[in-house]
């Protein structure tokens, strides 16, 4: 299969070297990446400044090509996907990651990983968005996590995705024999509390600093937190359909009770 692969760490971090040595041996695996860590980008694109892309001279860590761009991670799989790459090498899947830390809950909506994906099956292309759930950062953290993905890709492969959806992965800093087992899960809650903490600098000038404290969920929760305190790899389906359809009927009877909507 083709798969594009890109992040919002960089092109140089461990996460995305990790799963494109991985993901080569058995596919042609194109990397696109920014040139710099785009973490909590969310899904934000470059529209009123170049966006410059250089392909590396050889594919990095066993790609078939690999290009590094000043954009976002969105920008990335954009112009991957309509500009870059040729019809040929067009992606049978996405993947985003591994990322360098947990995306997990109502976070994600912040997410330059998860956001990287969303382009991707915006753009009609099966998507994953694949996460450590650690700060630990060194290569041999991200070695089982690539593996699994790999592992994932063979079971999904014939797995019709659903219009506008990707799969959220997030995986505990564990051994293989340590995890607990794959489970299907929901987004839970905020990861932590919105808490800023005011200080002052040595100048006397007033800054903030975002010090919110974690959140905790039940143990027996369905949810994409609960299943990683668990030590359980979690596999959330999420979709960018915002519309909350079941609301326009209520909202209707209200707006436009006499029939028509010309009130204002």
């Amino acid at each position: 299969m083709n798969i594009l692969i890109s992040n919002d760490d960089g092109i140089a971090a461990n996460g995305i070297r990790a799963l494109t040595e991985v993901l080569s041996q058995k596919h042609n695996v194109y990397v696109i990446a920014p040139d710099r860590e785009r973490s909590a980008a969310g899904h934000s694109l470059t529209l009123h400044t170049p966006l410059r892309v250089e392909e590396l001279d050889e594919g990095k860590n066993g790609a078939k090509r690999t290009w590094v761009t000043t954009g976002t991670p969105g920008d990335c799989v954009k112009i991957g996907i309509n500009a870059i790459l040729s019809k040929e090498e067009q992606p049978d899947f996405v993947i985003s990651g591994i990322n360098h830390g947990p995306n997990l809950g109502a976070d994600i909506l912040y997410s330059g990983t998860v956001s990287c994906a969303m382009e991707g099956a915006m753009l009609g292309v099966p998507s994953i968005a694949v996460s450590l759930a650690s700060m630990h950062m060194e290569y041999e953290d991200f070695q089982f996590p690539a593996r699994f993905v790999a592992s994932l890709l063979d079971k999904i492969k014939e797995f019709q995705f659903p219009k506008k959806c990707i799969l959220n992965v997030n995986i505990p800093k564990l051994d293989a024999d340590d995890i607990a087992g794959v489970t299907i899960t929901e987004l839970g809650r905020k990861m932590f509390t919105d808490a800023y903490e005011k200080r002052v600098d040595p100048r006397g000038k007033v800054y903030y600093w975002l010090a919110g404290e974690l959140i905790t969920e039940p143990e027996d929760a369905l949810t994409d937190i609960a299943a990683v305190r668990n030590n359980k790899i979690s596999i959330t389906p999420v979709t960018y359909e915002m519309t909350r359809t079941e609301t326009m009927d209520d909202l209707d009877k209200v707006l436009c009770s006499t029939g028509t909507c010309n009130w204002y």
